[in-house]
């Protein structure tokens, strides 16, 4: 018996290599792309194929805890997994370079002019929160400058995580815009 549309989920359940090879041949671009979309500003082709590997290593492993009835439901498991997995890849990636960055800087003084560079980007950062909303401010604060989770931001503000989600994914796209503006000689209002 081989793999399809219809039996490849309790092929999988099974551990029946077919059903790898079908999901595979109809995901592999749907996980591609996630990753990708994840992964491409840390410019490293290679850190995005051990994390799709990986992906399909997951689905594979843990395919027994798909509680999901058809199709449909599957390719939502699998998005779930490949985002997750490709934030895991891009926090533990940025922590090396951060890292890195922390020895180098280390081991050079600090400059009159880096700390003066630094601060004017600080003020220009302010300056960009300040066009978003008191609880847009906030949220920004709590998740990029005090380093909350989500789910403690939730908690604090009495917020569910859809509403904190949206509000960072609007803010971020507001601020990418004004920044833009910004670096083509405009002004923030």
């Amino acid at each position: 018996m081989k793999a399809t549309e219809r039996n490849f989920i309790k092929r999988l359940q099974n551990e029946k290599e077919d059903a790898l090879d079908y999901i595979v041949d109809h995901y592999l671009s749907l996980v591609k792309g996630i990753t990708y979309h994840v992964l491409s500003p840390l410019k490293n082709e290679g850190v995005i194929e051990e994390c799709v590997n990986d992906v399909f290593l997951s689905i594979w492993t843990n395919a027994r805890q798909f509680k999901g009835k058809n199709a449909d439901d599957f390719k939502k498991w699998i998005c779930t997994i490949t985002k997750f997995k490709a934030i895991d890849y891009y926090r533990k990636i940025s922590n090396r370079c951060e890292q890195a960055t922390d020895y180098i800087e280390m081991e050079g003084s600090t400059s009159t002019e880096d700390v003066l560079v630094l601060s004017e980007n600080r003020a220009e950062l302010m300056s960009l929160l300040e066009q978003l909303e008191p609880l847009d401010q906030e949220i920004f604060l709590m998740k990029y400058f005090l380093g909350f989770k989500i789910d403690e931001i939730c908690e604090r503000l009495g917020l569910t995580k859809s509403t904190v989600n949206n509000r960072l994914y609007r803010g971020k796209k507001k601020l990418h815009q004004k920044a833009e503006n910004l670096a083509l000689g405009g002004t923030l209002a």
